[in-house]
């Protein structure tokens, strides 16, 4: 800390705390947000080692275990690798897989601490804002460990899945669909098939399909009539409700049915296939609405025991509420319920 020119730069630390930072001091998990700010603001700093004369680590392999090994040093404070590690596994558990090089995370990740460290000796730990800053990062976090321990604990079991899937079957049946589109001329619509040719076309193209017969050489406009050029599958639920009643009417591969037939168009359905997704392939999906619901019930019953109450009439009003300009900056530790998954 007596090196040449370190009053300087350290004061220069301290305006960008300061200035860009808003005297907000983010917790560590927040790390690749802020640290990314502020070293867009004083990219300087991150040479600061050569100009100090600070030693330059060795390349030398080392054997030591990864609590004992010492990979990075900001003053007198040393992180061992397995800190360091925890630091960027509790990162990923946050924001998701790192993109940063483990070189870039390590020096965001010193550049973080200089600036806590810095922070503190100011007294910034112990500002109004920065206080109220902190107590929100702590009840967050704790919110989210809490959600995490309540869903951990709602996960059904491989039986209550079974159980489920068993129970619903027919919700996982699947159609595999051919669709024939007829569009029929009329007072508004110069192009198209005589309305009286709709039918007699429909029976021959089903014809061709039956005899494996090339149904486009039927067709004198492409635009007039429409076929897939592959038949489409379809899961239940993933189809206007009236295309699937007609669809999944259809029990027997090659059978056909009318899906509409008015003055504009003559649309039909055959089925191709019909088969149903197995347990295996559900299990990801039951899994996670069982979750949900029992999450549901969970925080509706505990939203009662601790006996929550709101003014209805505050709540009610449709008012923004007015913010200061210079609120806190959020970590990005907090997330609502919704946030975290409960549907």
């Amino acid at each position: 800390m007596s090196a040449p020119g370190w009053g300087e730069r350290r004061a220069n630390l301290l305006k960008v705390v300061r200035v860009i930072c808003g005297f907000v001091i983010p917790s560590l998990l927040t790390v690749g947000l802020v640290s990314g700010v502020c070293l867009a603001q004083a990219s300087s700093s991150s040479n600061s080692s050569t100009a100090t004369g600070a030693p330059t680590p060795s390349t030398a392999k080392t054997t030591l275990p990864p609590d004992q090994r010492v990979v990075l040093k900001v003053g007198d404070r040393k992180i061992t690798q397995a800190e360091f590690e925890r630091y960027i596994g509790d990162l990923e558990e946050q924001q998701g897989p790192a993109t940063l090089s483990r070189e870039q995370l390590g020096k965001n990740y010193a550049d973080l601490l200089m600036l806590s460290h810095l922070a503190v000796e100011d007294h910034l730990d112990t500002s109004p804002k920065v206080l109220r800053q902190l107590a929100i990062d702590r009840t967050q976090i704790l919110s989210n460990a809490e959600f995490a321990k309540l869903k951990a604990e709602a996960k059904p079991t491989p039986q209550q899945i079974s159980a489920y899937y068993n129970a619903h079957l027919d919700d996982y049946d699947i159609v595999t669909l051919r669709r024939v589109f007829i569009f029929k001329r009329g007072p508004d619509r110069p192009k198209g098939v005589d309305p009286a040719e709709a039918k007699p076309l429909a029976e021959k193209i089903r014809q061709a399909y039956a005899t494996g017969a090339d149904p486009k050489k039927l067709i004198q406009d492409p635009e007039t009539v429409v076929l897939d050029d592959k038949p489409i599958t379809f899961p239940r639920g993933e189809m206007p409700e009236y295309m699937e009643k007609v669809a999944f009417s259809m029990q027997k591969p090659g059978e056909w049915k009318e899906l509409a037939n008015d003055p504009g168009a003559l649309v039909l359905l055959q089925l191709v296939s019909r088969s149903r997704m197995s347990l295996s392939e559900m299990t990801p999906k039951i899994e996670k609405k069982l979750t949900n619901e029992k999450l549901r019930e969970e925080l509706d019953a505990l939203k009662k025991k601790s006996g929550i109450w709101m003014d209805e009439e505050y709540f009610a009003s449709q008012k923004p509420i007015s913010v200061p300009s210079a609120t806190p900056e959020s970590s990005g530790q907090g997330k609502s319920t919704n946030e975290r998954g409960e549907q």
